[in-house]
Formats: C-alpha cells, sequence, structure tokens
C-alpha cells in the first residue's frame, strides 16, 4: 500500500511538474498549428469541394431511384416485400443513381484518398525543409510532435466526415420532404463515426510511410498502392487462393462451394474497406439480418419471418468491424510512433 501510495504521488509531482506543463502547452500549440495548417491548405479545400459535389450528385441520383421505386410500386398498387418503408431515408445514403454510386459507396472508396493526403508528408517534409530539427529542439517531448500531427489529422477527418454527413442529411430532408426519426439519427451517426475510424485507418498508413520513406512522394505512391490493392485487387487475388485451396469443380465441387466462399470472407476481412463495407450495409440497412451465409440458410430454411433488425442487435452484428479498425489505427500508429521514435531527425 505504501509502495502503491508513493507512486501515485511522484506521477502527480511529475504530471505538475513545469516540463509536464511546458509539454501540454506544447502540444496544444502543435496541435492548433497542424489543425490550422489543415484546414487552410488547397489540396484539403479542393478535396472537400471534391467530396462536397460527389455528395450532390449521390444524392440526386439516390432521390431520384426512390421516387421512381415509389412511382412503380403506386402504378401496380402493390408494395414490394422487400423494400423497406420504416427507414426510407436511410435509402438515400445506399441507394445508386442510374449512372452514379451512393453516398457510402464514395466515401468508402473515396475516403482513403483523403486520410492519406493529410498525412503522406507529416515528417519527411518537415524534415527537409529543416523544421522538424527545430520542433524537437523546444521544451517539449519529442512524441509530442507525431501525436499532435496525428491528433489534428484525425480531428480534420472527423470535422469533415461530420460536416458532409449533415449536409447531406439536411440536404435530404430538404430535398425530399422526408421525416427522421430517432433511430435513424442514431445509425446516421453511428455510421459516420465508422466513416471517420476507417479514413484513421490510412492516416495512420501515411504517417507510417511518412517516417519510413525520406521522400513524400515516395510515400504517397506507396499508401496509394496499398489502397489500391486492398480495394479494388483484393478480391481477385482472395478468388485465386480459395479456388486453388477449395476448387469449385470435381467430385469435391459441392463440398468445397462453402469453404471456398468461407475461406474468401475471411481473406478479404484484412482489408480496411471490406470491413467498412460490411459494417455500413449492416447499420444503414435494418433489413440485413446477418453477414454470415449460414446463418441466412438456416433462417431461410426455418421460415422466419423477415423483419427489421434493432439498433442493438445491428450493433452487435458490427462491433467486431469497429473494433477491428480500432486495432489497424492503434497498430499502425505505434509502428510509426517507434519507427519515428529511433530515427534520427537532424537535418
Amino acid at each position: 500500500m505504501g509502495k502503491f501510495k508513493a507512486a501515485l504521488q511522484n506521477f502527480f509531482i511529475e504530471r505538475n511538474s513545469d516540463k509536464a506543463k511546458a509539454n501540454r502547452n506544447g502540444f496544444r500549440v502543435l496541435f492548433q498549428k497542424e489543425l490550422t495548417d489543415h484546414l487552410e491548405s488547397w489540396r484539403f479545400i479542393i478535396l472537400f469541394l471534391l467530396l462536397f459535389a460527389v455528395m450532390l450528385a449521390s444524392l440526386y441520383g439516390a432521390a431520384g431511384t426512390l421516387a421512381q421505386n415509389a412511382a412503380q410500386s403506386a402504378s401496380q398498387n402493390q408494395q414490394q416485400a422487400s423494400t423497406p418503408t420504416e427507414f426510407l431515408f436511410l435509402q438515400l445514403f445506399t441507394t445508386a443513381g442510374s449512372s452514379i454510386y451512393s453516398f457510402t459507396t464514395f466515401l468508402a472508396f473515396l475516403g482513403p484518398v483523403f486520410g492519406i493526403m493529410l498525412g503522406f508528408d507529416a515528417i519527411n517534409e518537415e524534415q527537409v525543409q529543416g523544421t522538424l530539427n527545430r520542433l524537437a529542439s523546444q521544451s517539449i517531448y519529442r512524441d509530442t510532435i507525431i501525436n499532435a500531427k496525428f491528433a489534428a489529422g484525425s480531428a480534420c477527418i472527423f470535422l469533415t466526415v461530420f460536416a458532409l454527413g449533415g449536409l447531406f442529411t439536411g440536404l435530404g430532408l430538404i430535398y425530399t420532404g422526408l421525416t427522421l426519426s430517432g433511430e435513424e439519427v442514431a445509425r446516421i451517426v453511428i455510421y459516420l463515426l465508422l466513416a471517420s475510424v476507417y479514413i484513421c485507418v490510412w492516416l495512420a498508413v501515411a504517417m507510417l510511410f511518412s517516417v519510413l520513406c525520406r521522400h513524400a512522394a515516395t510515400a504517397a505512391l506507396a499508401c496509394i498502392a496499398i489502397w489500391l490493392v486492398l480495394s479494388l485487387f483484393l478480391s481477385l487475388i482472395v478468388t485465386g487462393i480459395a479456388g486453388a485451396i477449395y476448387p469449385l469443380s470435381g467430385p469435391m465441387a459441392q463440398l468445397n462451394a462453402l469453404r471456398n466462399y468461407q475461406a474468401q470472407v475471411a481473406m478479404s476481412r484484412i482489408s480496411p474497406y471490406y470491413l467498412f463495407s460490411e459494417a455500413s450495409s449492416v447499420i444503414m440497412n435494418p433489413n440485413v439480418r446477418s453477414l454470415d451465409l449460414m446463418s441466412l440458410l438456416m433462417e431461410s430454411q426455418k421460415g422466419a419471418i423477415a423483419s427489421y433488425l434493432t439498433l442493438g442487435q445491428s450493433l452487435l452484428q458490427i462491433w467486431p468491424h469497429l473494433v477491428g479498425m480500432i486495432a489497424l489505427v492503434v497498430v499502425i500508429f505505434a509502428a510509426a510512433y517507434i519507427s519515428f521514435m529511433r530515427r534520427e531527425i537532424r537535418a
């Protein structure tokens, strides 16, 4: 008990020391400076305007598709059993137009570009300019530099995602005249939180390569290559590997079909893009009852009545995805942190 009390006293003494206070003040100053640089940079403004234009186009396409479906249902004097009616506003986020993708699809694909943009030159560009050496010579801890940069980038991501989501929701209410229920608001907020964490994964990746690579262009190319592989080409790679392990031809084709599918899903879940897409489909579509093929087959065989999932049940479905993405952020940023602390930063 005495050792614990002494350790607690030492902790508070060190926390209230002049050096610790100077470090906290330095973190706050660095955080404000980095956040201001992000928000006032031309590349941030250009990419935000691009995302805003995409948001408007997806809203227009989704509203047109929903209006067309409603007109067809009214003309036939019947309503499709598979068409949700209680959560109609959520379909604005997930419905694609005739020639444009949905808002959730665009955010899943373009979100990593935003995260990479914020972090690919966070460290190496300052080292090339010689300002990193000046920062390290101040009366702050060395890790305060990378912590403040990551915190500022994360804050910029959360501000941008929630601003776009709020604008999309407000314009959707005005354009369509629909109303929002409390559960729809909660699902939208959770979805925007998921999107922010998803983009923070790519911010951590960009900062890792910013520490490892001497030039910003090299770091950007490496991040973009990883993004393209995990977002576009992973499905082809996974299909080939699963087909080699569990071939879909020959005498074992029927037995291997389910194993092939499970192997593809398991390998695809190493991609943040796939994790985010699955979580988005569950939280924004209460009709999605399960992501497990076997569960869906058992429900159909037993004649289960199709119904909506409550918010709590949907959260149980996506909880592993959210934890997995947070773990990716922590692990990748920890690698960047360790690399930065061991790196020589003199110009």
